[in-house]
């Protein structure tokens, strides 16, 4: 396998970035701080760019253009949103080939991504015009009570790599369509995909007449996203990355009684049941494990599989594991495209020697691969490891495709072994019995936010609301009803009586 050189590479981010009406690289990087875009394809430097670091004038221009879009009828709001939209559609393979180059995803994956992205702006303009409340009936002659959402404020919104403009559109959608400003700490590994689409979204903000400083854009370390975490004029803090991360977050948003929204860990299971089809849990488990190369926060990590199916499972993965294509994500043949940097590869290697030492065996997968032809990137065999349990590593999410897989004879041991884990995001079960998937989704069933029946835990749509439970971090984004994170709940009383009842009745003089 041939890969391109770092000329052409760099040719291809910077035909993208003036496409979306970006500068190019060379002018991205004349003010200070410089900060280098690489690709995982290579590992090598595309450039030097830098971009806005200044937290607290961010959070100053974030309030003033607040003040401004919050009495902005929401319908307009979502003009904005459907202008984004626009653009999103007319420029997707350019953003897509950004995801592609500053993640390794392959070109189906970053295409999805973007789609992901003009879906949500398609569902909040939609929302823009049902942003209700409540009529609740009074206990009071002549009372009405009343329930109204408005706007929250400033919106911090902070994303991973491996998602770097989808879950940013999830947050960014509803935020301003709910009337919130928003200023978006990028992850430090894809800024070039976040000057793209911030272009974007500035057409779109410009053409509808959107105040100055509506959506900001800040690039940089952990230290900003720190700073921005502890600003006080920040309203709502969303933010996606590990539960370590989130370890941290929390307690600083909560001390000055801000709004946290946390997508945070996952540590993903599929139960395979007696009763299975096969044929839906090979593509279902493959894509869910070695999708992304394994770097989702909904990979399938876990597969607890029953005793009769054990064998047949095993052999049919490791056959379809075997022969995934590993390689430049540019390439149209490929499957898997590379881990994110090489200490992700060093990660997964260390998993798979703990993996070992508590007793497992790697049926298939885990070496290293084309390190020949490209030796600064992390190519990887998506791994299979048979465990006797569910040992310690097997509780820790590892950010790479390895698939652990253990036994089961009773549904509720199967049960017990999907939930034991700390971690409470997404979850599957492949099964052809009803009572078995009915009890799975009931609540003494999966204790994650998103319970699958006969496909796997990744590939959320954005009509639901996305996100999990225990160190997941408990946020939601997206879908269903997760506006009402963004704004803030009054409850009004209203007195068309000329009596003045109390409630409980309370007598008083």
């Amino acid at each position: 396998m041939s890969f391109p050189d770092t000329k052409t590479l760099s040719s291809l981010a910077d035909d993208a970035l003036l496409a979306c009406g970006a500068p190019p690289m060379n002018a991205l990087s004349k003010s200070a701080p410089a900060h280098v875009a690489r690709t995982p394809i290579t590992g090598a430097s595309l450039g030097a760019v830098a971009g806005d670091s200044n937290v607290g004038l961010a959070v100053d221009r974030a309030n003033t253009a607040f003040t401004a879009w919050r009495d902005t009828p929401a319908p307009l709001r979502g003009e904005l949103v459907r202008l984004l939209g626009e653009q999103l559609r007319k420029h997707k393979a350019d953003l897509a080939r950004l995801v592609q180059l500053e993640v390794g995803k392959i070109e189906s994956e970053a295409l999805g991504e973007v789609q992901e992205m003009i879906d949500i702006c398609d569902f909040a303009v939609g929302l823009s015009r049902q942003l209700h409340g409540l009529t609740i009936a009074s206990e009071r002659p002549g009372h009405r009570l009343m329930e109204q959402w408005h706007p929250m404020g400033p919106t911090a919104v902070i994303t991973a790599f491996n998602f770097p403009v989808a879950v940013w559109s999830w947050n960014a959608a509803l935020a301003l369509v709910c009337g919130n400003s928003v200023i978006w700490k990028a992850s430090e590994l894809t800024p070039l995909t976040a000057i793209a689409t911030q272009a974007l979204l500035e057409r779109a903000a410009a053409k509808v007449g959107a105040p100055a400083h509506i959506c900001q854009l800040l690039l940089g370390d952990g230290a900003i996203g720190a700073e921005l975490v502890a600003a006080d004029g920040v309203a709502i803090v969303s933010a996606t990355g590990s539960t370590a991360m989130g370890r941290k977050v929390a307690p600083v948003v909560a001390a000055r009684f801000g709004r946290s929204i946390l997508e945070l860990g996952g540590n993903n299971a599929a139960l395979i049941t007696p009763s299975a089809d096969m044929e839906l849990v090979v593509r279902g488990v493959t894509f869910s494990a070695a999708g992304t190369a394994g770097q989702r926060c909904t990979s399938l990590r876990r597969l607890i599989v029953h005793n009769s199916r054990l064998d047949e499972v095993t052999t049919r993965l490791g056959t379809a594991f075997a022969s995934l294509p590993v390689g430049s994500p540019l390439d149209a043949g490929t499957l898997v495209g590379p881990l994110i940097t090489m200490t992700a590869m060093r990660q997964m290697e260390a998993a798979l020697d703990r993996a070992r030492a508590e007793g497992g065996t790697v049926v298939v997968g885990g070496e290293r691969h084309l390190a020949d032809e490209a030796p600064d990137a992390a190519y990887m065999r998506p791994a299979i490891v048979a465990m006797p349990g569910q040992t310690e590593i097997v509780h820790t999410e590892t950010f790479a495709p390895i698939l652990y897989v253990m036994a089961y004879d009773q549904f509720d041991e199967a049960m017990r072994l999907h939930n034991e884990v700390p971690q409470g995001l997404a979850s599957s079960i492949f099964t052809t019995d009803v009572r078995e998937a009915e009890r799975f989704c009931s609540g003494g069933g999966s204790d994650c936010g998103i319970a699958n029946v006969n496909i796997g835990p990744s590939g959320a749509e954005i009509g639901g609301a996305f996100g999990g439970e225990k160190t997941t971090g408990g946020g939601r984004e997206s879908g269903s009803d997760a506006w009402k994170a963004y704004m803030r709940r009054a409850t009004n009383t209203i007195n068309y009586s000329n009596a003045l009842p109390l409630a409980q009745g309370v007598q008083f003089g």
